[in-house]
């Protein structure tokens, strides 16, 4: 996985391609038709996304990056509705209009989160009806790192070869989502990314991964291709790069719900990383992660920037248990980007108790993330005397961080958080006893930047100190 998220603000993707509408017609099935036996499907709900081109934009967009899209369309209500739904998302729509052809578009008859039936209305344009796409693209290069071409074989990109020249002339990299048997129409490109299926109609059957590299490596170096990323469903992917070894990633999907557009997101996050100045084997990694996720929802889905960064974080171990400073300070920033509410305390933990528990509880229902700061070892010996800590801080932390309430855990070397208050600036600074505001430590700190100190009464007969002491004593009386 990628060392640091890559900066999707930075990306900058032209899109080039087939545009089409996916419609989703939703409702309950309660009967055969008496007319013939097929389900009778009574529509409660509709739905219209972009898809092709326009669902890979969409994902480009949905990462945050700056992303334009150009391909034909008819002159529609579906064209109306694509042109409307790319702008709201920010997707600078340059669209191709042909008055005598319709609107690619897919409709899906859904019931039961099943699929039972799809209609497509399509006449691809002709080459007359395209003939100022190359133009038009050229036109923008200048205003992208890396250009995407989403092919669907629906009639938009009938000289892939030309449009890749140009680009590679414009020291523009081209990302190929390819379609058909014939790949040397792509030749040149600096990425290739069919599924197995798909590769497969070109090169053969390859009844073991050692076939489908050999074979691989043979096309990319045949179509002079800078790299071939074949996805494979439930076998991951496989990147194949001259002179370099095959990279095989496992699927990371937990349930696949539906596949539909599992491709366009691939190749956006590909798209976006790269063009974010990512490496290709952690843009490759980022992109199977993606793929994990969208094929967990229903439909042509997009995954959003925080929603990758969230399940690359869960990849890493790194999204709630023990951090140090410099993690807890990214996971902070990433909560407060989701309007969270960051609660603090600390103390030495040495043996986790029932008033412990109940107090911890009700700090973190002050907020929605709750840090707990821990004493380091020779802090505990320093506040506390010899003997202690009875636990090292390793398990004590890691008990901390079993708990249910508790998001986070870090630990400090001084005899106080101060350092760390100060660094990481949570909402709410929370102690547990009778203290006055201006007596818990740190107070001064947290109010000084507008945050909150709370106080909260502990469990009675509940110390740390008194247990130990108690357990000495019955260890010192061998009657007892």
């Amino acid at each position: 996985m990628p060392a640091e998220f890559p900066p999707f603000e930075r990306a900058r993707v032209l899109v080039v391609g087939d545009i089409m509408l996916d419609r989703y017609w939703y409702g309950p099935t309660a009967r055969i038709s008496p007319e013939a036996p097929v389900p009778v499907v009574r529509i409660t709900a509709a739905d219209d996304r972009p898809g092709g081109a326009a669902n890979v934009a969409l994902n480009l967009a949905a990462l945050g990056a700056r992303v334009g899209v150009v391909g034909a369309v008819g002159e529609d209500e579906a064209a109306a509705i694509l042109a409307s739904q790319l702008a709201a998302a920010g997707v600078a729509a340059h669209l191709l209009s042909c008055p005598d052809r319709p609107t690619t578009t897919k409709l899906r008859v859904m019931s039961r989160n099943q699929q039972l039936l799809r209609l497509d209305f399509e006449d691809p344009p002709t080459a007359a009806d395209i003939a100022a796409l190359p133009a038009r693209v050229e036109a923008l290069l200048s205003t992208c790192d890396i250009l995407v071409l989403s092919d669907y074989a629906k009639g938009s990109l009938q000289d892939p070869a030309a449009l890749i020249e140009r680009a590679t002339a414009a020291g523009v990299a081209v990302l190929v989502d390819p379609k058909g048997n014939d790949f040397r129409r792509y030749r040149g490109a600096a990425l290739l990314t069919p599924n197995l299926a798909e590769l497969e109609t070109v090169i053969g059957p390859c009844s073991d991964e050692a076939t489908l590299c050999a074979r691989g490596r043979a096309l990319a170096e045949t179509l002079e291709l800078g790299g071939l990323l074949v996805t494979r469903g439930e076998q991951g992917m496989t990147l194949l790069r001259p002179g370099q070894a095959e990279l095989h990633l496992p699927a990371r999907a937990r349930e696949v719900y539906d596949v539909t557009g599992a491709g366009d997101t691939v190749i956006a996050v590909l798209a976006g990383a790269l063009a974010a100045g990512a490496e290709l084997p952690d843009a490759v990694a980022l992109a199977n992660l993606a793929a994990g996720i969208v094929v967990g929802k229903l439909g042509t889905a997009t995954v959003s920037g925080p929603e990758l960064h969230q399940a690359l974080r869960r990849e890493r171990g790194a999204e709630t248990g023990v951090l140090n400073p410099e993690q807890l300070l990214v996971e902070i920033a990433d909560a407060r980007t989701r309007g969270e509410r960051i609660v603090f305390t600390n103390g030495c933990f040495d043996l986790l108790h029932a008033g412990h528990v109940s107090y911890l509880r009700q700090a973190r229902a002050l907020g929605d993330r709750l840090i707990v700061a821990v004493n380091d070892d020779a802090s505990v010996h320093r506040l506390k005397g010899a003997g202690r800590p009875l636990n090292p801080v390793a398990r004590r932390m890691a008990v901390l961080a079993g708990l249910e309430t508790v998001d986070w855990v870090v630990s400090f070397t001084e005899d106080t958080p101060e350092q760390l208050l100060q660094r990481l600036q949570p909402d709410i600074l929370v102690k547990g006893g009778d203290y006055r505001q201006d007596q818990v430590v740190g107070w001064q700190i947290v109010t000084g930047y507008g945050g909150e100190v709370r106080t909260l009464g502990l469990v009675d007969d509940c110390s740390t100190t008194a247990l130990v002491e108690r357990i000495r004593a019955q260890s010192a009386d061998p009657e007892s």
